[in-house]
């Protein structure tokens, strides 16, 4: 079979290399592009007779798909694939898996790190400090013995929810799916989303972005929310009314928020709410982009592609 990688992986060619070593000496021909490219005529181009495609969390539209006429497995290395037409591969039986897990660790200490700039004014300090008329240091808060709501216990929730209790946190939490038996162990009290929202002094989202989540956090949610509050996005943006949330931010309605994802990738557009709300710290969707998830990504997106290869396909996202 031929395997192609359509886009760098944000590691060193040389670990490219040797993971795809296994490949070749089963008797696979690889192909690795050191270039992404978002163009649609290109992305065909070069999966062009690909048995298998690794991609990483670029767009890969239904209008490739249809073009690929030997495709049997596009393997996303990112958690979500929302980026791939993944209905349009199930029709045409090509198999969609991710490398779900890799960030875990990433995403919750940037969780952790939002929360202490917003409680310890840290961008803002730096900027005054270097100030030519220094406006005098901000109070801030301690982590410790508030109350964090984690909305969303899966293996990133579990792995912010262990951060926060060492800081000294108390721990609630809200799940559609299900309660969490790792949470429960942590300490971690459930309750339905509104008495989350109402009685948090943090709130941070770990859910998945999906029909059933998709606005999730609505200018009602916030509403509920405490004054002194503030939210943490590190999932996906459009599991916020950002609009709303601006609105809240500069209304003072809440204390502040730390967002890693918005409603579109980056760059952001000038006119975007949040860009220009009171007491934000923005990320640029960095949240997994640490070396250390990078390499784990590129080993388990390898290892996807192997299993596929000896008949054994896993952490498939369209059967």
């Amino acid at each position: 079979m031929l395997v192609k990688l359509l886009e760098p992986l944000h590691v060193s060619e040389s670990l490219i290399e040797k993971l795809a070593e296994p490949i070749k000496q089963k008797g696979h021909e690889f192909t690795y592009y050191n270039e992404k490219t978002t163009d649609s005529h290109e992305l065909a181009k070069r999966s062009k007779d690909a048995d298998v495609v690794m991609i990483a969390n670029n767009p890969y539209p239904a209008e490739v798909i249809d073009q690929s006429d030997n495709l049997k497995l596009i393997n996303v290395a990112f958690t979500g694939v929302d980026h791939v037409g993944v209905e349009d591969a199930k029709n045409q039986d090509i198999l969609v898996c991710n490398a779900a897990g890799y960030a875990n660790q990433a995403v919750a200490e940037l969780t952790i790190g939002l929360v202490l700039d917003l409680y310890r004014y840290i961008t803002q300090g730096n900027q005054d400090i270097r100030a030519t008329n220094y406006p005098g240091a901000f109070q801030g808060k301690e982590i410790k013995g508030k109350t964090v709501g984690i909305i969303g216990t899966g293996k990133i929730g579990i792995e912010v929810a262990r951060l926060f209790k060492a800081f000294g946190a108390n721990l609630i939490a809200s799940n559609q799916a299900s309660v969490n038996p790792e949470a429960v162990e942590l300490g971690v009290e459930y309750m339905d989303l509104d008495d989350v929202m109402a009685q948090s002094d943090i709130v941070t989202l770990h859910v998945p972005s999906m029909p059933s989540t998709k606005g999730l956090i609505s200018k009602e949610k916030l509403n509920l929310m405490k004054e002194s509050a503030v939210i943490i996005n590190c999932a996906r943006g459009p599991i916020v009314d950002n609009d709303a949330l601006a609105e809240a931010l500069n209304n003072e309605k809440i204390a502040g928020a730390g967002i890693d994802v918005f409603d579109m990738e980056p760059p952001i557009p000038s006119d975007y709410k949040l860009l220009h709300a009171k007491n934000t710290v923005l990320t640029p969707h960095v949240g997994f982009l640490t070396d250390e998830a990078m390499e784990l990504r590129a080993k388990v997106a390898f290892e996807n592609t192997l299993a596929f290869l000896d008949g054994k396909p896993q952490n498939v996202m369209n059967r």
